[in-house]
């Protein structure tokens, strides 16, 4: 039987580039608070870092690189990563992580819930605000970009395949590409009722594409070409009207009267603009 070749890439250079920009760098030394999924495949659960966590436990303030690097690693492409973390009684922690979008390829819930709760753990001390009241909450979201609306597939013609039907098919790998549109449109889903229920739908924003095509849908094609009209698409992208997902087909549908998504992050920013001020206000009197 012929050996099942190891991943596309080595992974060799993605290490070497991260190392080196990044040093000694720790998770808990970031300029601002970051909350990065990953999946540990030998417990086969999730493995969230962030800097709240960096910063009360030695176990889990990696070096910022290897955070970085796991998260990266995306199965197929790349290489799963081990590494390990002390602390100051020497006892380690052993990771063995792959892409964090194995359990969250939409990791908006995991940074709602993450702030949730360290302003749990907050609450006595500061502010008597109940940490649940998502009305409280701007959330922007923005994908990478799919090729969704392409429509590849029929049921005739799933019917059909076996395991390695499902794994590779053309350029495509129906499985994956299922279960990691799946976990990004679940999220957007609830996302968007939970803000809707809160009478808060204009503090959520998805910003998404579900139509792109060729080389721009390859997660692994970085030519000068390709990065140019990734560049292009974007910028397109920001003149379009703002959607929202439609709960029935899964498109996104222009939201009647909300502008641009250009004009959604203008106003998005406008929000957090006088957020600063009035908290810069508050702390300038206190």
């Amino acid at each position: 039987m012929k050996a099942m070749k190891g991943p596309k890439y080595d992974g060799k250079y993605l290490r070497a580039l991260l190392q080196g920009y990044l040093g000694e760098i720790k998770l808990n030394q970031t300029l601002t608070p970051v909350i990065i999924p990953t999946f540990d495949i030998k417990h086969l659960q999730p493995i969230i870092f962030s800097t709240f966590e960096a910063k009360r436990d030695e176990l889990k303030n990696p070096l910022l690189s290897d955070v970085c690097i796991s998260t990266s690693a995306a199965p197929i492409f790349l290489p799963a990563y081990h590494f390990k973390t002390s602390n100051s009684q020497k006892e380690e922690r052993s990771f063995n992580l792959i892409d964090g979008g194995v359990a969250a390829n939409n990791p908006t819930l995991i940074a709602m819930s993450m702030i949730t709760r360290e302003l749990l753990m907050l609450k006595e001390k500061f502010f008597t605000t109940n940490p649940l009241n998502y009305g409280r909450f701007l959330v922007i979201s923005l994908g990478t970009g799919s090729a969704k609306e392409e429509s590849k597939f029929d049921a005739s013609e799933a019917s059909k395949w076996g395991m390695f039907g499902w794994l590779y098919n053309g350029d495509s790998m129906p499985l994956l590409d299922a279960f990691s549109q799946a976990s990004a449109d679940m999220v957007d889903i609830h996302a968007y009722i939970l803000f809707q229920a809160l009478l808060s739908e204009k503090y959520y924003l998805r910003i998404e594409l579900g139509n792109l095509s060729g080389t721009a849908s390859s997660v692994d094609v970085s030519t000068e070409t390709n990065m140019r009209n990734l560049i292009q698409i974007g910028n397109d992208h920001l003149k379009k009207p703002m959607s929202r997902v439609n709960l029935e087909t899964g498109v996104y549908e222009e939201a009647k009267g909300e502008g641009s998504n250009a004009d959604a992050l203008a106003r998005f920013a406008k929000i957090l603009s006088e957020e600063r001020r009035a908290r810069q206000a508050l702390f300038f009197d206190l």
